[in-house]
């Protein structure tokens, strides 16, 4: 009888975890940010708790689990429309390398090393140092290369959600009032706009009203 209620216990907290995270959204395990992962390893251990001690009552670990999900939707749903709170909950990605450079300051301060930084070039096949234009560290701690390439081509943030990234632009080596004029030239605020990147010596912009 006691393997018929844990079996019994595991499938049910299967079907439950699986519309759970499919109710908190798609995202793969590794593009999880810090309060996801908080929330996954809770719900896990809390299944787990309730599989091996089958005989307390399957609620005392239901209402928790509901619980969770209910703060972490409505966290998101606040980050979404406060980056201020989304930078301080997920943080902000970090430039490792700036054009060509390590950035030795910053790789301290997220205590990120030498080795760490190596191992996730080469599982981009990336074999030095030297190949590498930007290496930005996301907050879900994957690491975004862009090779070397003389017509620097990629695009490059410069305002995400109404918000300035006053690291780009010293990047791409403009400042406030360089932005402020193309704005000015657009006739929009950047409050209004989503997103906006450099790319080939132009600035494309996103407005949010273009943003369903």
């Amino acid at each position: 009888m006691d393997i018929l209620i844990v079996l019994f216990r595991t499938l049910l907290f299967y079907v439950i975890i699986a519309f759970v995270y499919r109710f908190m959204g798609k995202r793969e395990v590794g593009e999880l940010s810090i309060m996801d992962l908080i929330v996954s390893i809770l719900i896990a251990e809390l299944a787990a708790i309730a599989i091996d001690k089958y005989k307390t009552n399957l609620l005392i670990t239901i209402i928790p689990i509901i619980a969770l999900v209910i703060v972490q939707i409505v966290v998101a749903k606040i980050s979404l429309k406060s980056p201020e709170i989304r930078e301080k909950i997920e943080g902000i990605p970090s430039v490792i390398i700036n054009r060509g450079k390590l950035n030795f300051k910053e790789m301290l301060k997220q205590r990120y090393n030498l080795d760490d930084l190596l191992t996730q070039l080469r599982e981009k096949s990336i074999k030095s140092i030297e190949e590498v234009d930007y290496a930005i560290l996301e907050t879900s701690g994957k690491l975004s290369v862009f090779k070397k390439d003389k017509e620097r081509n990629y695009p490059l943030p410069v305002i995400l959600d109404g918000e300035i990234d006053y690291d780009t632009l010293t990047q791409i080596g403009k400042d406030s009032k360089w932005l402020d004029k193309k704005l000015s030239d657009e006739k929009i605020e950047v409050e209004n706009v989503f997103y906006a990147f450099y790319q080939n010596n132009n600035l494309f912009l996103i407005k949010r009203e273009n943003v369903k």
